[in-house]
């Protein structure tokens, strides 16, 4: 990531002076291609990180594997999540592998602890440790598993490039995005999983073609919808109690999946209709050059993003107001400052 492909997204102000500035880039697309808006470079090649996992899960819902298991909309929906090690969690992911016959040992994420703090206190007041299905990729190494057994091929190196899984998930990414699998730079993910570099404008692209895939081959239109339907219908298991992106779905109610990856990464998409009737599908793709380790800034450019769309309410937003474009608090509970956008957007984009 280059500074000059950046631009100003983010101000934190305190007092009168604007304190810290965050940089990255989006880009707002339709599913005809038409650019709706964008800051920094659309050209901007990054790894969307966890961002592609309802990419990745897009093979095997193709092929059917959904119903060869019998995986519910809850079990895709955390194939294409980063969850909080919830016991919530834990139980669906328990369950995918008895449907699979494979077990906790079989994958290859690693462990840590569970992002959910109730979940973290309760592992160790219980003096236990946690394992692999308390790591947030767990369900999209699951899901990872089922497409090998979907195969019959062996699971143990199911990571690798070569693993036909692997070969498959980069191949219709490429086609989602609209690049060949030579053009996607190739990295290693926090769980181990191959990432690829994407342009943004590719991502956004193909964000918009997941949430409105009129144009695919109608199997590929098929998977889209189940996935993102299963990801809105159950947004718990994208994120988890009081994640951003869960949130943000149960208030959209249907209008938008979000997907969160690591390093200041996000995808949204906006489903066709959600803007008025008969209005195009839409894909947001976004970078935050610093890592956004908090989240505040994609959350701000998410929801100035929505609200110019006229995607969410005064009174979504109001339900939002944890999140965003929101007051600066010291540890009195004093406002000292507030987040905004940097950059502006008509009141109404389309």
């Amino acid at each position: 990531m280059k500074a000059d492909e950046c631009a100003p997204l983010v101000e934190i102000t305190r007092g009168e002076i604007v304190e810290s500035i965050q940089f990255g880039a989006f880009i707002v697309v339709d599913s005809n291609g038409t650019v709706i808006a964008s800051e920094g470079s659309p050209e901007l090649v990054s790894y969307p990180r966890s961002s592609m996992k309802p990419f990745q899960a897009l093979p095997f819902i193709e092929k059917g594997g959904d119903e060869a298991f019998d995986f519910t909309a809850q079990e895709i929906a955390i194939m294409c999540a980063s969850h909080a090690g919830t016991p919530l969690h834990t139980s669906v992911i328990a369950g995918m592998h008895k449907k699979l016959g494979t077990s906790e040992s079989d994958l290859a994420c690693g462990v840590h602890w569970p992002g959910d703090l109730d979940a973290r206190k309760a592992l160790r007041m219980a003096g236990e440790s946690p394992n692999q299905f308390h790591h947030n990729c767990s369900g999209k190494h699951t899901g990872m598993l089922a497409h090998a057994r979907l195969r019959e091929l062996e699971i143990e190196q199911y990571l690798d490039l070569s693993h036909p899984v692997q070969v498959s998930i980069r191949e219709t990414l490429a086609q989602m995005v609209g690049l060949t699998p030579e053009a996607m730079p190739v990295g290693v993910d926090g769980c181990s999983a191959p990432v690829y570099g994407i342009p943004l404008k590719n991502m956004a692209a193909g964000t918009a073609s997941l949430a409105d895939p009129e144009r695919l081959a109608p199997i590929r239109a098929a998977a889209c919808r189940k996935i993102t339907h299963a990801m809105m219908a159950h947004p718990v298991m994208v994120a988890g109690p009081g994640k951003f992106d869960t949130l943000l779905m149960e208030v959209a109610g249907g209008k938008v999946f979000s997907k969160a990856g690591a390093e200041g990464y996000q995808i949204i998409g906006v489903m066709p209709g959600a803007v008025f009737k008969g209005s195009d599908g839409m894909g947001i793709a976004i970078k935050i050059s610093d890592g956004d380790f908090h989240g505040r800034g994609r959350a701000s450019v998410v929801l100035t993003i929505l609200s110019a769309l006229g995607v969410l309410t005064k009174e979504d937003l109001k339900e939002l107001s944890a999140f965003g474009n929101i007051p600066v608090k010291n540890w009195r509970g004093l406002d000292v400052g507030e987040i905004h956008p940097a950059f502006s957007l008509p009141e109404k984009l389309i």
